[in-house]
């Protein structure tokens, strides 16, 4: 891939958008995931982390670096629902 600084920088504002990239650009997601009912869980559920697992896929099997970095997506995506759970609940306790 020779533009991972514009994906990166897509993937911080968008990771769904970024992994849809990713997903009709490259290979990368049929090398990673087979079929279409798991890359379309992990667009809905888990974008980051299923975008950083994308990306660090090997064949041959992941490293510990490699594991942490889906790990750190997995901790994205949890502050992301828990930051959006925490505005809600800011919102409705003005209402």
């Amino acid at each position: 891939m020779g533009c991972g600084c514009l994906l990166a920088l897509v993937a911080v504002v968008s990771p769904r958008f970024a992994f849809i990239l990713v997903w009709l650009f490259t290979d990368l997601v049929g090398r990673a995931l087979e079929g279409f009912l798991l890359p379309t869980l992990g667009l809905i559920f888990l974008p980051f982390t299923t975008l950083f697992y994308v990306l660090v896929y090997d064949p041959a099997g992941l490293t510990v670096w490699s594991w942490l970095l889906v790990i750190l997506g997995f901790l994205f995506d949890l502050a992301a629902y828990g930051s959006s759970g925490y505005a809600n609940s800011r919102q409705s306790s003005y209402s």
